[in-house]
């Protein structure tokens, strides 16, 4: 729904607001706000909210560090009360330049710029996101524990699952926001759990992200827990991913269903599949953004090691689920939770774009069980976050698509963070070697 200045005024009006929450998205994918009394929302509306932006991850320096927050009006939302009984109003912004042009190192303008890319040869593109996440119980101090809330396993119900009243509450809230809820479930692992949403259009859908995991932090608090979108914070346990299911169409029909082919996949489908795979190793310095997420992709816990693409083989990145027509779509299984969603759909668009441009070939679909597949015969993901970032400097389609700025900014961020880590000294290193 589209808002007028004049229909915000009104409500904020009407709903006794008094504060103003002005969203935005770093370069990691962490959410931050600027709040302002509801005196300042003329302000707002007239695009004059302005921040310093010299200390958010990836954005500029301290000299150039004012920055206005433009907030996009379809965004407007009177927010439901979860922590506390005050009535506040958000919207998602943009970052402008003094200068009244987008800043290009904002996350949203730079998916924005890819479905620009998309829109002129003549298609429009949908994702339904699968996150997943894990509920830990509180210590005393109320710092997470390392103790997960239940011992349940993959559909678990009650009492084996004891995360399900709080899915409920936050299906509930999601409404409120806006949501179009399809399911919620236990997961496989312990204290494991996922909440699906109807798939919407590529902004939208990042934004919906974003929200949503704001709003699981918030009630799993209100429940004494505390959630955490960390790929893998526990060994021989499943991790969580965020699978993305990708549906392309041009003049309202669906480009990736093919009726007269036999499995009724297009060829447009094959290559926008295709460039995926051609730049995965690229990709996944962005949809696998941090040390712990390579911990989540080995073999053996249902998460994708193998650089290739399937009907139904659950084993590969890439995988078209039996749905036909309009629902014709493929399921990039890669992705975790921590990938910031803007960054993440706009190197999958313009990696399948690029597939669509050159006429990539994806090969023959998966049917091999991959874990069991032991030669060089598939071409596998990165096994590290030094590995993706090296894949990812040498691809000049994905760096294309970030940025000079975000590029850069983000290799700097990513290549320090694995110095840090590769200066820790674990205890299964102490366990392993300090009687040799």
């Amino acid at each position: 729904m589209g808002y007028s200045k004049e229909q915000i005024k009104q409500e904020v009006q009407e709903r006794n607001v008094e504060f103003i929450l002005l969203e935005f998205t770093d370069m990691l994918g962490d959410t931050k706000n600027v709040e302002l009394p509801i005196d300042e929302l003329d302000m707002v509306l007239n695009n004059e909210a302005m921040f310093d932006s010299s200390s958010i991850s990836g954005f500029t320096a301290i000299q150039e560090s004012d920055m206005y927050l433009v907030p996009d009006l379809d965004t407007f939302l009177v927010l439901p009360a979860i922590v506390d009984e005050d009535q506040a109003a958000r919207f998602i912004c943009d970052i402008y330049k003094p200068d009244g042009t987008p800043f290009e190192g904002d996350p949203r303008y730079i998916l924005k710029r890819a479905m620009q890319e998309a829109s002129d040869m003549g298609y429009t593109v949908n994702v339904g996101p699968e996150p997943e996440f894990f509920l830990f119980k509180l210590n005393a101090d109320g710092y997470p524990a390392r103790q997960m809330n239940d011992h349940g396993g993959y559909f678990d119900s009650s009492p084996m699952d004891k995360g399900d009243k709080v899915r409920r509450d936050i299906v509930r809230t999601l409404k409120k926001y806006g949501f179009e809820m399809e399911a919620s479930h236990h997961e496989v692992a312990k204290g494991q759990h996922e909440i699906n949403f109807r798939f919407d259009n590529m902004l939208k859908t990042a934004d919906n992200i974003q929200t949503f995991k704001n709003v699981v932090k918030d009630i799993a608090t209100n429940h004494e827990y505390h959630a955490t979108f960390m790929p893998k914070p526990f060994s021989g346990e499943n991790g969580s991913g965020m699978h993305c299911h990708l549906s392309l169409f041009k003049d309202g029909d669906s480009a990736f269903y093919d009726e007269d082919a036999e499995d009724g996949v297009s060829i447009t489908m094959k290559q926008f599949i295709a460039g995926i795979l051609h730049h995965a190793s690229g990709i996944a310095a962005i949809t696998n953004p941090n040390v712990n997420s390579y911990k989540r992709l080995v073999p053996g816990y249902e998460a994708p090691v193998s650089v290739a693409w399937s009907h139904s083989n659950r084993s590969c990145m890439v995988r078209v689920p039996t749905t036909r027509g309009k629902g014709t779509r493929f399921e990039v299984r890669n992705p975790d939770p921590t990938a910031n969603p803007y960054l993440t759909l706009a190197v999958l668009i313009q990696a399948g774009l690029e597939g669509i441009r050159n006429e990539l070939d994806a090969g023959k679909d998966e049917t091999r069980n991959l874990y069991e597949v032991t030669d060089d015969s598939v071409p596998t993901l990165p096994t590290n976050l030094k590995e993706a970032v090296k894949a990812l400097k040498k691809d000049t389609v994905l760096m294309n698509a970030l940025g000079d700025h975000t590029s850069q900014a983000y290799i700097e961020h990513k290549e320090e963070e694995w110095t840090q880590y590769s200066l820790q000294v674990s205890s299964w290193e102490i366990d392993q070697y300090m009687n040799k």
